[in-house]
C-alpha cells in the first residue's frame, strides 16, 4: 500500500497568534523576535516578507528592508498553549503523528482513502483547526514527508494542496532547483553554473555525475529531484526533560576533566534543545561518588536554549556541590521543564551573535553529523587511552526522555 503522508504548517504562527490579541496588525508587515535593533527574527508576517524579511535574520537588517515594520518581543507562554491546543486537536482525531515543531505536524493516512478519503480528513481536520483556535493553517498532502512539505508551501498561505497519486514528477520537474528542500543558495549556484536551473533539468543528470559533482549530497540530491524520500514518521511525545550521563571506567577528582565532560553533555543536549524546537527553564547536575553516593543539584533559569548560557548554568551548579576531594564515577547533566519555542533572544542572557553562530553550528551539525563539530578545549574529550580513568566516555553514555 502506497504512503500517504499529510504535513500541516501553521501560517506565521507567532504573527497569528499575535494578531489573535491585537487586530490592528492585521494586514500590516509585523515582526516576532525582539526590537529594530537588537534580536533575530523570529516569525513575520507574509507582507513583512514581501520586502525580502525572513526567520533567523537579525532584526536591524529587518528594519532597513522593511522600516515600516511593527517590531514585537514575543509570548512564548502563548504561543505553546495555542501549540498544545491543535497538538490535542491532531491527536484527537490522528492515526498516527509526528510533531516536528511549534507550528508543523506530520500525520500518515496511508490507507484512508479506502475507507474516508484523505483529502477529505485533511480538510475537516482544516477546518476544525481554524474553528477552535482562529489560525490560519496549510497542508499538503502525497507520497512522502519532503513532497507533502513541498505541496504545504504551494498551498501557503493558508490553503490546502494535494499532490496527487502518480503526478509526484509532473509536479516537481518545472520547479527551480532551489525549491529542493535542503538544497541551499551556494548549491543552488553551483548548479545554475553548469546550466541546472529546474528539477526537470538536473534530473537529466544520472546519480553518478551528481556525485562526482557534489559527493554524497549529490546523491540525496538526486533522490530528493525523483520524488525518493521518507515517509516514516517518528510518532509524538512530548518529553518533560532530557539527560545524558558518562560513567567513567575507573573514578576520578579531576575536576578539570569532569568540567570537560559536563561541557561535552551540555553542548550535546543544547543541540538537541534547538534541533527540537524546545527550550528549557532548569538546568541540573548529577554526582555519583565512588560509594555510589549519589548527588543532584538544579537551578531554575529563564527559558533558553542558548549554549552559552547553559554551559554558564550548568558548571556554575557545579561547582556549587561538587567535593573535590571525592572521586567520582558518574557524572550527568539534564534540563527540564522544557517548552516550545524557537529563536528567541533574552536581552539578560543572550547576545544577538550568540544565536547566529548556533544557528550556523546546528546546521553543520544537521549537515555533517553531531560529532563532527565540538569546542576546542573538548578535542581530546574522545582520544584517550583506554587504561586513563578519564576514557571510555561514549561507552557508559545513558540518553533518556522523560515523559
Amino acid at each position: 500500500m502506497e504512503p500517504r503522508i499529510l504535513h500541516l504548517d501553521l501560517d506565521s504562527f507567532f504573527v497569528s497568534v499575535e494578531r489573535l490579541f491585537d487586530p490592528s496588525l492585521i494586514g500590516k508587515p509585523v515582526i516576532v523576535g525582539g526590537t529594530a535593533t537588537r534580536g533575530v527574527v523570529s516569525s513575520c508576517s507574509y507582507e513583512a516578507r514581501q520586502y525580502g524579511v525572513h526567520s533567523a535574520m537579525p532584526t536591524a537588517k529587518a528594519k532597513k528592508l522593511c522600516p515600516h515594520a511593527i517590531f514585537l518581543f514575543g509570548r512564548m507562554s502563548d504561543y505553546s498553549q495555542y501549540s498544545k491546543m491543535v497538538t490535542d486537536i491532531i491527536a484527537d482525531r490522528a492515526p498516527l503523528f509526528e510533531k516536528a515543531s511549534v507550528d508543523e505536524f506530520y500525520v500518515d493516512l496511508t490507507g484512508m482513502d479506502k475507507y474516508f478519503g484523505a483529502y477529505k480528513w485533511a480538510t475537516e481536520l482544516r477546518q476544525k483547526i481554524i474553528k477552535e483556535t482562529k489560525l490560519p493553517i496549510s497542508w499538503g498532502l502525497a507520497k512522502n514527508k519532503m513532497l507533502a512539505k513541498m505541496a504545504t508551501n504551494e498551498a501557503k498561505p493558508n490553503g490546502q494542496f494535494e499532490i496527487p497519486k502518480g503526478k509526484e514528477q509532473e509536479f516537481l520537474d518545472p520547479k527551480p532547483v532551489g525549491k529542493i528542500p535542503f538544497c541551499g543558495e551556494k548549491t543552488e549556484i553551483f548548479l545554475n553554473s553548469k546550466g541546472v536551473y529546474t528539477i526537470y533539468e538536473l534530473r537529466q543528470f544520472s546519480r553518478e555525475a551528481l556525485h562526482e559533482w557534489m559527493g554524497k549530497s549529490g546523491v540525496d540530491l538526486w533522490n530528493r529531484a525523483h520524488g525518493n524520500a521518507t515517509a516514516t514518521l517518528h510518532p509524538y511525545h512530548d518529553p518533560k526533560s532530557m539527560s545524558s550521563e558518562r560513567t567513567f571506567d575507573a573514578d576520578t577528582n579531576d575536576a578539570e576533566w569532569l568540567r570537560k565532560v559536563i561541557i561535552a553533555l551540555t553542548e550535546k543536549l543544547a543541540f538537541e534543545l534547538r534541533e527540537e524546537k524546545k527550550l528549557t527553564k532548569c538546568v541540573a547536575i548529577k554526582i555519583r561518588y565512588n560509594n555510589f553516593e549519589t548527588h543532584t543539584k538544579q537551578l531554575a533559569i529563564s527559558s533558553t536554549f542558548n549554549s552559552r548560557v547553559l554551559l554558564e548554568k550548568a558548571l556554575h551548579v557545579f561547582n556549587s556541590f561538587y567535593d573535590t576531594n571525592r572521586k567520582v564515577r558518574l557524572i550527568g547533566v539534564r534540563f527540564s521543564d522544557l517548552e516550545e519555542g524557537v529563536y528567541q533572544i533574552n536581552l539578560f542572557d543572550d547576545r544577538e551573535k550568540d544565536i547566529l553562530l548556533y544557528k550556523a553550528i546546528d546546521e553543520m551539525k544537521t549537515k555533517h553529523g553531531k560529532e563532527k563539530l565540538v569546542l576546542a578545549q573538548n578535542l581530546n574529550i574522545g582520544n584517550v587511552k583506554r587504561n586513563d580513568p578519564k576514557s571510555q566516555l561514549d561507552k557508559g553514555a545513558k540518553r533518556e526522555r522523560k515523559k
